[in-house]
C-alpha cells in the first residue's frame, strides 16, 4: 500500500512543479503585480527624461551592502528612480536589511555584547522603530580604519584614536566636523594605560623604567597597527621625556622597550591572549578597561593591575560614515546608537 502511494507521489511531482512555476509566472503579470510595477518605474523615468526608453544600471559591490536596501527595501519600492523595480514591500526583507555595522577596536568586543542588547531593547520599545540587527567588526583600530577605507561598509565606527576617524574625514566617509556631532568631541568614554602582572608582582615592575630591565619580557600590541600599542608607545615616551627633557632620550628609552618584546601582535586583544593564555612576557601594558576585563572574564585570574607614575588618557571617538548611512537609509539608527553610548545605562556598562 505504502509502496504504491509512493509510486504515485512520484509519479504527479513533475506536474505539481510545472503548476507552482505557472501559478509563479502568472502572479508576475497580475494587475499590479512586479511587471505592473517595473514598467511604471520604466514609464516614469521615460517621462523624467524625455525618452522612450531608459538603460537601468544595477550597483552591486563585491559583498553585501546598501545596493540590496535599494534593491529590495520597502522604502525603495515607490521612489522615482529607485533600483527596486519590482516593488518589494516584504516586512520580512526589511528585516534582513535593517541592520547597523559598528566597525571598532580589538578590545571592545566584550564591551559591545553588553550595549549592543541594551540598546536594542531601548529601540524596539518604541513603535515607530522598525527592526534592526547589530553587527560588529573588531581589529586593531588602524587596520579597522583601512577596512572602511577599502569597502568595509561600517555604519558607524568607535575608535581609540581620532586620528583614525581624522583619516576617514579626510576620505569624505565621515563628516570633517565629526568632533561636533556628539559630546566630549565625539568621545563617550575614555581609558588610560596600566601595567598588567602576574599575581604577586614577582619581577616587582612598578614603574616604566623597569621594563628595561634584562630579565623582564614586555608584552604590547604593535603600535603600527594598533592604538592600544600606539598609546603605550606614547606613554613610555612621554615618561622619558619628563625624566630627561629631551626627544632624543625618549627615542631611545622607547627603543629600549620595544628590544623587551618578544611577540608584537596586531592588536590590543591579541597581546591580552599572548600574555594571560599563552603565558608569555612579564607584563602587559595595556588598557585600563581591558586590564579590568580580565580579572572579570578569566576565572581564577593571577594577575594584579600597576599604575606607572606617569600615562596617557586615551579617548575613544566614535562617528557616523555618512556614506554608508545615507545609501541606507540608516542615519537615524545610527545616531540613536551613538547618542545610547552617553546615557547613564550606557555608561554604567561602560
Amino acid at each position: 500500500m505504502w509502496l504504491y502511494l509512493l509510486k504515485r507521489l512520484l509519479i504527479m511531482i513533475p506536474t505539481l512543479i510545472g503548476v507552482l512555476t505557472l501559478t509563479f509566472a502568472v502572479t508576475q503579470f497580475i494587475p499590479g503585480g512586479p511587471v505592473d510595477h517595473a514598467l511604471a518605474q520604466l514609464d516614469a523615468e521615460s517621462a523624467r527624461t524625455g525618452t522612450d526608453s531608459s538603460a537601468v544600471a544595477l550597483r552591486e559591490s563585491r559583498m553585501p551592502g546598501p545596493e540590496l536596501w535599494r534593491s529590495f527595501h520597502s522604502s525603495e519600492a515607490d521612489r522615482p528612480g529607485s533600483d527596486n523595480l519590482a516593488g518589494v514591500k516584504s516586512p520580512a526583507v526589511d528585516a534582513l536589511l535593517d541592520k547597523l555595522l559598528n566597525v571598532s577596536y580589538d578590545v571592545t568586543r566584550e564591551l559591545y555584547k553588553e550595549i549592543n542588547p541594551a540598546f536594542l531593547k531601548v529601540w524596539n520599545a518604541n513603535p515607530k522603530n522598525g527592526a534592526l540587527t547589530l553587527n560588529q567588526s573588531h581589529g586593531g583600530s588602524s587596520k579597522q580604519v583601512l577596512s572602511v577605507l577599502n569597502g568595509l561598509e561600517a555604519d558607524v565606527v568607535t575608535m581609540n584614536q581620532a586620528t583614525d576617524i581624522d583619516l576617514l574625514a579626510k576620505s569624505g566617509l565621515v563628516s570633517a566636523d565629526w568632533r561636533k556631532a556628539f559630546a566630549n568631541g565625539a568621545a563617550p568614554y575614555s581609558s588610560t594605560t596600566v601595567f598588567l602582572v602576574r599575581q604577586g608582582n614577582p619581577k616587582q615592575i612598578k614603574d616604566w623604567q623597569d621594563l628595561i630591565r634584562p630579565d623582564v619580557q614586555v608584552i604590547l600590541a604593535n603600535p603600527k597597527t594598533s592604538g592600544n600599542g600606539r598609546y603605550a608607545y606614547l606613554a613610555a615616551w612621554g615618561y622619558a621625556k619628563k625624566q630627561t627633557g629631551r626627544d632624543e632620550k625618549a627615542r631611545e628609552f622607547v627603543k629600549k622597550v620595544l628590544a623587551q618584546v618578544p611577540v608584537l601582535d596586531a592588536g590590543g586583544r591579541g597581546a591580552t591572549t599572548t600574555f594571560t593564555q599563552r603565558g608569555i612576557g612579564d607584563v602587559l601594558i595595556t588598557f585600563e578597561n581591558e586590564a579590568f576585563l580580565v580579572d572579570k572574564e578569566i576565572s581564577d585570574a593571577k594577575f594584579d593591575v600597576v599604575y606607572p607614575s606617569l600615562s596617557i588618557r586615551a579617548d575613544s571617538p566614535v562617528a557616523i560614515v555618512n556614506k554608508v548611512v545615507d545609501a541606507k537609509g540608516s542615519r537615524a539608527a545610527a545616531k540613536a546608537y551613538l547618542d545610547y553610548l552617553y546615557t547613564p545605562e550606557a555608561q554604567e556598562i561602560i
